[in-house]
């Protein structure tokens, strides 16, 4: 009895074995008919080419001195709005207003000298008519009266250069907008902008009343885009979409970006619920051109084999790979050119045997 029952156990413990390695060789769950499959349709596809970009306003200026000096004060802070022609920076004057004072004094001075040579003038035309003066004399005394009518008319543009210098101690908000920066401090001196250098930046400043969405795409994906395209814009902090824009320049010229050679995309942001800040990085959805009514099948039926794209098609109720040409895709689907025909069965599981096959040669 006690023989009978060991052998008992020994069969047991042998079937468990041998179903727990894999035998019989073709269990229930390897049958066709238990793997899922669909039917190739008819569907229109609505591919998206991910990017990443950032948010940049529509108009940011440096704003910069005309001149130089040091800065008396400040009258703005980062993040205040300013209309335009509102007062942003003062440079001090002192320096200026004294050669304005002396500019005046000159002429004082030059209005007191022609005074005095426009009355000896206006005698020696009188005794020019007369005859009772020389023509010499009369072109000396004119010519005298012109020196320093001349010298007037110097002092007087010296004093409008200094006045002009003296308004441009006030540096005044260029348009409407939001100061972002200011990297100076009152008491620093600063240089004026000109041709020869680029000068002292007093603070940057942009219109946040219009954001726009700059991003790179590749030059294998740039063929695909056209002006007006959709953007859809997610910030890394949401799951849902945050912001819209279309699209409204794309670089003639290629250009390298993180050693990718591409082309600049600039979106102009139409719609921005989130409130998006300029320097915000963010996920970008570019909408392409609809495929509409073409061969679809979902992008699980779609398998990688030798470095081709294949999808298996049931034929008389066993699965045969056929390699497929793939066309447009979107978050579900994949357009199929060539390869499967709409309303033939495909599996969205790679088969038993190519399964076995694959975890042999990983294990070999």
């Amino acid at each position: 009895m006690i023989k009978y029952l060991s052998a008992v156990v020994l069969v047991f413990i042998l079937a468990g074995t041998a179903f727990y390695q894999g035998w019989p060789p073709f269990s229930p769950v390897d049958k066709i008919e238990d793997f899922p499959t669909t039917k190739a349709r008819r569907a229109d596809i609505a591919p998206e080419l991910p990017l990443a970009g950032e948010v940049k306003p529509s108009l940011q200026v440096d704003v910069k001195p005309e001149i130089g000096g040091k800065i008396r004060r400040i009258h703005v802070t980062p993040g205040q709005s300013v209309k335009k022609g509102d007062l942003l920076v003062t440079i001090d004057d002192t320096d200026l207003l004294n050669e304005r004072a002396a500019a005046e004094t000159e002429i004082d001075g030059a209005r007191l000298t022609m005074g005095k040579s426009k009355g000896n003038f206006d005698r020696a035309a009188q005794l020019h008519e007369r005859r009772l003066l020389s023509e010499e004399q009369f072109l000396n005394m004119m010519a005298d009266f012109r020196i320093e009518e001349n010298g007037l008319d110097k002092s007087l543009r010296r004093r409008q250069t200094v006045d002009d210098r003296l308004s441009k101690t006030r540096v005044l908000a260029p348009f409407d907008g939001t100061v972002l920066e200011i990297p100076v401090s009152e008491g620093q001196v600063v240089v004026g902008a000109a041709s020869v250098n680029s000068g002292t930046s007093l603070m940057t400043f942009a219109d946040l009343s219009s954001l726009l969405i700059i991003s790179q795409v590749n030059q294998l994906d740039a063929p695909k885009l056209s002006l007006g395209q959709a953007l859809i814009l997610q910030s890394p902090d949401s799951e849902k979409s945050t912001a819209s824009a279309k699209v409204y320049f794309i670089a003639p010229l290629a250009s390298v970006k993180n050693n990718i050679k591409g082309f600049e995309v600039r979106g102009l942001i139409d719609s921005n619920e989130a409130g998006l800040k300029p320097g915000v990085s963010v996920s970008v959805r570019l909408t392409l051109p609809k495929a509409t009514g073409v061969v679809a099948v979902p992008l699980t039926a779609i398998f990688e084999s030798q470095g081709r794209k294949v999808a298996y098609v049931l034929e008389e109720g066993k699965p045969v790979r056929r390699e497929v040409t793939v066309g447009a895709i979107d978050a579900n689907d994949a357009e199929i050119q060539s390869g499967v025909r709409e309303g033939e069965d495909v599996l969205l599981v790679e088969p038993p045997e190519t399964t076995k096959k694959a975890s042999k040669k990983s294990k070999s």
